[in-house]
This record gives structure tokens, C-alpha cells and sequence, in this order.
């Protein structure tokens, strides 16, 4: 075991992040200066100390890979000074690690097993009995578990309690909140929990998720950079091709089609329209660039999918000029053999709202402010449902 260390950093993070740039291409030579003026601070702040005891303040676990051994850090708050464990282990002993998650709750946390194998999400499923689809949470791990403890989704030990029901997250779980981690962990685990169950976990990724893949740090919570210097590394490794979130995500799909509704993070586009391909081809053709930091791609149809028009970014269903936007909504529909589309990545309402007739519906809602909705699709009707279990019709 590496001994366990401590700094003090007395940077302030979030102006650098904000010299950083928001242009993506600006991120990764922004992102260099960020590590070298944190870790200039690292060279005169380590000390050794005991193990501390595990307080809420806590991140991690991170896992990562090295030939054959898996290394696992963990940041504990101990007296207000942050401080890294790391242990290794050989991949040969896998089978046995569970790893303890903290939650919002103080001393509450969730056990998680690795995952024998990771293999990339199928774009298309059957009808599903009960669909409840949440969006934009961005590192806010209390209004997500009230949500899911109010739908019936989990139980308080964050076992699964949603049968053969789908719970599809349409994007942006990254980002401004400080339980970002922690709620990665919490999806990993229910995964395999549902599919036990005869259930399904979608975890469709959202523009936030390709900008922490992509270097693009404008929006990560400062105590993540942080960490990345305690940790000596650079942040872009906590979700690279050698982490185990970083490979869970990477087997992640751009849209998916579940019985005759369509999720996408930001929506399809009229130019995602003309584009002569289906979901399992609009998924392969994204997935390799998902942590690409070029930005340099190699056709026309793969930079659509990238830039504003594409299905992480594009917000031409809710704001400019919408004229014609019901018959492009109609075209998808057609397209992709749906009655609806259901996104995230807009905010347009404090509730789960309904659009064009239904055939699209937004889900997202602002969790900080403690306004947090769900979609419920269950026995031919569709639901908002609040973080108090109250189910608001207002569908067929």
C-alpha cells in the first residue's frame, strides 16, 4: 500500500479554469498550464500522515489499469486537508474487490463489484413495461437518488426495485455538482442489478459527458482538479481508455430507440435527418471520437455528429427559429420508426414538459433548485413524477 499523503493546495482553481477558454480546442492547451501550476504547488505540500477516517468530502474510488495490476485512489478529507490512498492490486483478484461509494447521505454508502467484461450497449430495444427517464443531474447524486427511491427505481440500501422496468438517463450526469463519481458508480452498479432483475439501465451520453472525455474542463467542480493534482494526474486520465469508468462510458450510445420512443441528449436535427443511416450505424460511427481531443474528423457525417447539429448539442427544437420544426420531428419519427422523441440538454420548464402535440418531450428540469422530474412511462400513459412520489398525467 502507497502511503497515504496530504497537500494543501492554494490555488484558485476556478480562475484558472476560466483563463482556460471556452472554445474546445483552447481546452487542451489550457488544461497543460492547469496541471503544471498545480503540481508546482504539489512539490512543496506533501507529508505523510495515518489513514484517515472516511468523511463525506471523500472522492473516489478511481480505477485504473496498469498491465497487470489495478490501481485504486481514493481522496478522504480528514480536519479539512485532503489526502490520497492508493492501493494496487493484481487483475488476476478482481473477481473478489468490492468497492465502498459514499452518497449525499453522511455515513450512507453503496458497494459496487467490477464488472467481469464491458461490452458496447446494443442502440435498439423491445417495448419495456415501465420507462422512468431522468436527465442533466450534473453531480447532484441527492436529487437523483430522491427521484429514484420516489419512482420505486431503488430501495434505501441503492438495490434495484424496478423489476423489468428501464430507467434511461438522457445525458449530462458530469459537471458543476460535486458528487459526479458517485453517481457514476451508482449507474455502473444498478446496470447489473436491473439486467438480474429482467430490467435495463440506458445510460446515453450527453454533451457533458463528450466534453470530460474531450479535455473540455470549462464546467468540472474545481475540487476535481484538486484532486486530479493530489492524485498526480492529469484529470483527462479519471475517464481515460486505462479507467474503469472510462471504458464503461466509452461502450455508451450517442441515441437509442426503446419500443417506439427515441432518447437522444440534445435531439436529432434536420442535417442528422438527411443522412442516409440507422441507429446501430449512427452509434459505431460515434463512439471512437468520444474522447478525441483533435477535433479533426474524417468525413462530414462524423463532424455532424460532433457540432451543434449533432444529438449532444442541438437545441433547435426549444430556441431560434422553430418554423418547420414539427414536420422535422415527424421526419425523425419516420426515420427511426418512433412515435416520440424524448430529450434532455435544454431547460425550457421547472417541470418534464410536452411539445409539438407529444410526439417530444423534455425532460430536463433544474435539480439545483431543488425542482427535480422524471418521465414515467407505465401502462400506456405518461407521467411527470416528483421527487415526492406525486404522478402528474398528462399523456396517453
Amino acid at each position: 500500500m502507497i502511503p497515504v499523503m496530504t497537500c494543501y493546495l492554494p490555488v484558485d482553481v476556478t480562475s484558472l479554469v476560466r483563463v482556460s477558454g471556452s472554445a474546445r480546442k483552447d481546452m487542451k492547451i489550457g488544461f497543460t498550464i492547469l496541471s503544471c501550476l498545480l503540481l508546482l504547488h504539489l512539490s512543496a505540500g506533501y507529508s505523510a500522515m495515518r489513514t484517515p477516517v472516511p468523511t463525506a468530502h471523500d472522492d473516489g474510488p478511481y480505477v485504473h489499469y496498469t498491465k497487470d495490476m489495478i490501481h485504486l485512489r481514493r481522496i478522504v478529507t480528514v480536519n479539512g486537508s485532503a489526502s490520497l490512498q492508493h492501493d494496487s492490486m493484481r487483475i488476476s483478484d478482481k473477481a473478489g474487490l468490492v468497492l465502498t461509494v459514499n452518497t449525499d447521505l453522511p455515513g450512507k454508502t453503496f458497494a459496487v463489484r467490477l464488472k467481469a467484461r464491458l461490452e458496447n450497449e446494443k442502440p435498439e430495444y423491445r417495448k419495456a413495461s415501465r420507462q422512468l427517464v431522468i436527465s442533466d443531474i450534473e453531480g447532484n447524486f441527492g436529487a437523483f437518488r430522491k427521484l429514484l427511491l420516489s419512482a420505486g427505481v431503488i430501495d434505501d440500501r441503492f438495490e434495484w426495485t424496478f423489476g423489468d422496468g428501464h430507467l434511461i438517463l438522457c445525458g449530462d450526469f458530469f459537471d458543476r455538482g460535486d458528487q459526479v463519481t458517485e453517481l457514476l458508480w451508482l449507474c455502473y452498479s444498478l446496470e447489473d442489478k436491473a439486467i438480474r432483475a429482467g430490467g435495463r439501465l440506458h445510460f446515453i451520453l450527453g454533451n457533458h459527458e463528450i466534453m470530460n472525455l474531450s479535455s473540455d474542463l470549462r464546467y468540472v467542480h474545481p475540487r476535481y482538479l484538486e484532486h486530479a493534482a493530489l492524485m498526480q494526474l492529469g484529470y483527462n486520465t479519471f475517464y481515460d481508455a486505462g479507467s474503469e469508468l472510462g471504458r464503461w462510458l466509452r461502450t455508451k450510445n450517442v441515441a437509442e430507440k426503446i419500443g417506439r420512443n427515441l432518447y437522444a441528449h440534445g435531439g436529432i436535427s434536420r442535417l442528422v435527418n438527411l443522412v442516409d443511416w440507422d441507429l446501430p450505424a449512427l452509434n459505431a460511427m460515434a463512439r471512437p471520437f468520444y474522447a478525441d481531443t483533435a477535433f479533426i474528423y474524417p468525413d462530414v457525417r462524423t463532424e455532424l455528429v460532433f457540432s451543434d447539429q449533432g444529438p449532444f448539442w442541438f437545441r433547435g427544437y426549444y430556441t431560434g427559429d422553430t418554423t418547420g420544426m414539427a414536420a422535422i420531428i415527424d421526419t425523425t419519427c419516420l426515420k427511426f420508426g418512433v412515435e416520440r422523441v424524448v430529450t434532455g440538454h435544454t431547460p425550457v420548464a421547472d417541470t418534464v414538459s410536452s411539445w409539438y402535440g407529444g410526439k417530444l418531450i423534455n425532460v430536463d428540469t433544474p435539480h439545483r433548485l431543488g425542482k427535480s422530474e422524471a418521465l414515467l412511462l407505465e401502462g400506456g400513459r405518461i407521467y411527470r413524477i416528483d421527487a415526492s412520489g406525486k404522478k402528474i398525467l398528462f399523456g396517453k
